[in-house]
């Protein structure tokens, strides 16, 4: 089993995979990669099942040497890699020889990056999932972000990862192939992304000028954002009558309004239950979009049917089936 040290952590650089589905009736949140797409391409590019664990890189990244050579893919927001002073591509499997010190500088556009390596993280399955739970303290390495002298394990790479590092080894300390996943089959990341939403079910709890402000208006992520939600600022969405409602149960993508009329969006690490009126919920197609926003980016919503959510979701699924076929076809 082939080790990974850890020697500088980043700012927040934690153990994910794909969540923990069906938890949230025991009050556990789903959890995984908060740019779930950006974990299953990566994984893709290195041979691994989809949802085999990986790094979840928030806006500095690690250090990591490599006690063995190694394929590893890295997606989601542009970061500056590099080995030994050179630059090495993002979206793309790259070889790495035995000793390598591979570099995460900061990020230049988006918040989080995720790093798979072929064989994924060798980390305990908890409630059905290998991610870290940082607000539990269960998942991941030791539930908590890595720290620098940590020595995480690799398991073993799949027959494709191996054949493929074989055709790519021999460079000095590295070497990638020349073709990647193309920027139309990423997800279209911006600083000022307009998501798609379908109606929350208190959506008629808020008056005709609230709702207007919510779909014409910009809103500011805050510094309060982290993994469980986007705090946002902007022109106050009030309740028609004031009321107070029971805890239900949310989900990754919904928009509460607290009393203040400041939104939250919900990311992975998002509570099971929520006494806020939800306003909307992001289509599932969208949110990689929320996962790269970081402070004093903007956010604007656009209203669309559920049947239309449920299209761009299946639209979304063709596309990713086209390109896993693509990759597929690469093997050396």
């Amino acid at each position: 089993m082939s080790r990974i040290h850890v020697i500088k952590p980043g700012r927040l650089t934690t153990v994910q995979d794909l969540g923990r589905p069906g938890s949230q009736r025991y009050g556990v949140t789903t959890g995984g990669a908060a740019d779930a797409g950006a974990l299953r391409l990566a994984n893709l590019l290195v041979g691994n099942p989809e949802g085999a664990a990986g790094l979840e890189i928030t806006l500095a990244g690690p250090t990591l040497q490599f006690a063995e050579e190694a394929l590893v893919a890295i997606g989601g927001g542009e970061f500056e890699v590099t080995v030994e002073g050179q630059r090495l591509p993002m979206w793309r499997p790259l070889w790495l020889k035995a000793g390598a010190e591979l570099v995460l500088g900061e990020a230049r556009t988006g918040c989080r990056a995720c790093l798979a390596v072929a064989g994924g993280f060798a980390v305990p399955r908890v409630l059905g999932g290998r991610g870290t739970y940082l607000a539990a303290g269960f998942g991941g390495f030791e539930g908590r972000a890595l720290r620098a002298g940590d020595v995480l394990k690799v398991g073993p790479a799949s027959l494709w990862a191996r054949r493929l590092a074989a055709a790519l080894a021999g460079e000095p300390r590295w070497n990638s192939v020349r073709w990647e996943v193309g920027a139309a089959a990423r997800p279209r990341y911006s600083a000022a992304p307009i998501v798609r939403v379908v109606r929350g079910p208190q959506w008629d709890w808020f008056g005709g000028e609230a709702r207007e402000r919510f779909l014409s208006g910009r809103f500011t992520v805050t510094l309060r954002s982290n993994r469980m939600g986007l705090r946002l600022a902007g022109a106050a969405l009030d309740l028609e009558t004031p009321r107070e409602m029971v805890s239900e149960g949310v989900v990754v993508g919904t928009v509460q309004v607290p009393p203040d009329g400041q939104p939250i969006v919900l990311l992975a690490d998002g509570q099971t239950i929520g006494g806020y009126p939800k306003i909307a919920v992001v289509a599932t197609s969208d949110l990689p979009l929320l996962a790269q926003l970081r402070p004093d980016d903007t956010i604007g919503f656009q209203e669309v049917s559920v049947a239309e959510a449920q299209e761009l979701l299946l639209a979304a699924g063709r596309l990713f089936a086209t390109v896993k076929q693509g990759i597929a076809l690469h093997a050396a």
